[in-house]
């Protein structure tokens, strides 16, 4: 495990458990998880976020036997939105990929504005992707509003760093968000999750938009 100088216990309940702990400045989720890669001393590698929980079907597939022609398993990841499971939006079933061949797979960023912030990194393989694991990775990150808004202000403000907009960006941007919220909402399923739904899709459509301005006003 790695870890970024916390100081919750974190590293002393991983060493507890048996896990190898490499303590280290925080330079970036990018330049962490990549650090972590390296690190690997095992041929499989599963990535897990803080706020991330495997359920009985997850833990017992990553025990069983991986079939040698792939290099990477997705899992099914279910978000959790002010203490319910999000079906709607792109969150509902939501497939990301996990469990790789140490050896054959890179961490990259993947930015939500297109710009080049060092966030929302993803994995990928050299190499064919297996099918989805069974079972689910249970994500947990916004049990509150007030926990969501700390996050979203976070998030925007790092995205915001990579972008270098002009004011015409802006105001695509902001057309851009005024479409993307009813897609969200009608075609994506927003509706399903009532208030919920809404509310995810209005503050998702306007994420850009928020890091765009942030960048404009710097």
């Amino acid at each position: 495990m790695v870890d970024a100088e916390s100081s919750d216990g974190t590293a002393e309940l991983a060493r507890a458990h048996g896990a190898r702990v490499v303590v280290r400045p925080w330079e970036g989720f990018v330049t962490a998880r990549r650090f972590a890669l390296t690190e690997a001393r095992t041929p499989w590698v599963f990535m897990l976020d803080a706020d991330e929980v495997l359920d009985e079907g997850l833990r017992a597939a990553l025990a069983g036997a991986l079939d040698p022609a792939f290099v990477g398993y997705p899992a099914e990841r279910t978000t959790f939105f002010c203490g319910r499971p999000i079906a709607g939006i792109g969150w509902g079933r939501e497939r990301v990929l996990r469990l790789v061949r140490a050896d054959r797979a890179r961490v990259v960023p993947n930015p939500a504005t297109w710009g080049t912030a060092d966030l929302h990194e993803r994995l990928v393989v050299d190499g064919a992707v297996g099918p989805p694991l069974p079972g689910s990775l249970l994500h947990d990150s916004y049990p509150t509003l007030r926990a969501y808004a700390e996050k979203y202000a976070r998030y925007t403000t790092i995205e915001a760093a990579g972008l270098r907009p002009t004011p015409w960006s802006v105001l695509r941007t902001a057309a851009f968000a005024l479409l993307r919220a009813p897609y969200l909402f009608l075609l994506k399923g927003g509706w399903r999750d009532g208030w919920r739904g809404a509310f995810l899709s209005v503050a998702s459509a306007l994420y850009p938009l928020v890091a765009t301005w942030k960048a404009l006003r710097r």
